[in-house]
Order: structure tokens, then sequence, then C-alpha cells
């Protein structure tokens, strides 16, 4: 049985020999399959990473550009802002110009129509009165006279701020 024994140690040798090598070549072959699979595994990670860096620099790009397109719009709209805020001060001064011309005539008619009704007037002689209104007329009428009163309306925008 010790031949048996011997004969068995033997061979069993020799192949746990051939299976020491085998197993230190499957370990290596393991190991350059992991090291393949992990530079592989790294490429995609950087080209994925690249990718991210890639879609967030053109997302950047594109928020900048919205927000020059709303800054442009935003001091357009300033400025149509101001420009009608001018034109409005300047009707608002045009307006007050008007009303106080119009109270002026109004003024004027009604000391008028004051005066050709008045008692006192129809009392005096008709050369008086004709003297009166034709004085009347000259001063109040001459177009020379109403000069002030035609001049145009000057108003910057900035002269009534409200």
């Amino acid at each position: 049985m010790s031949c048996t024994s011997g004969n068995s140690s033997g061979p069993s040798q020799i192949q746990n020999s051939g299976s020491d090598e085998d197993p230190q070549q499957i370990m290596d072959l393991r190991k350059r399959k992991r090291m393949i699979s992990n530079r592989e595994s790294a490429r995609r990670s950087r080209m994925k990473k690249q990718k991210h860096l890639d879609d967030m620099m053109a997302q950047v790009n594109q928020v900048k550009n919205e927000n020059n397109q709303i800054l442009t719009n935003i001091n357009l709209t300033n400025q149509l802002y101001l420009n009608i805020e001018s034109e409005n001060s300047v009707l608002r001064a045009q307006l007050a110009e008007l009303s106080h011309r119009l109270q002026s005539l109004n003024d004027i008619i009604n000391c008028l129509n004051a005066t050709t009704n008045s008692p006192v007037l129809e009392t005096q002689d008709s050369a008086f009165d004709y003297q009166m209104m034709s004085a009347f007329d000259h001063d109040f009428f001459n177009p020379w006279n109403l000069l002030s009163v035609n001049q145009p309306i000057m108003a910057s925008p900035d002269v009534l701020m409200y």
C-alpha cells in the first residue's frame, strides 16, 4: 500500500505542480482582465465626465445668451419708458399752459360781457361807447398785441416732473 500511496503521491505532486501553474496563470489572466476592464471603465467614465462638462458649458453659453437678450430687452424697455415719461412731461406742461391760456381767454370774455352789459356804459352816450369799444378792440385784438398769447409752447422734459 505504501507503493500505492507512493505512486499516488507521485502523480498527485505532478498534478499539483501542474495545477499550481494553472491557478497562477488563471490569477494573472483574471488580473489582466480586471485591469483591462478597469481601464475601459475609467475611459467610459472620463468620456461621460467630458460629455457632461461639454453639456454644462453649452448650457452656460445658452443661459448667457438668454441673459444678454433679457438685458437688451430691459434696456430697450427702460429707454422707451424714459422717452414716454419725457413726452408725458412735455404734454403736462402744454396742458398747464393751454389751461392757463383758456382761463385767461375766459376771463377776457367775461370781462367783455360784463363791460357790454354794464349799466354805466348804457347810461353814457353812444359816442363814448364806440370810442371805448374801438380802443378796447384796438388793444386786445390787434395781432401785434397778442404775440404773448400766440407764443409756441416750449417745455423740456425735465420742467415738470410728477
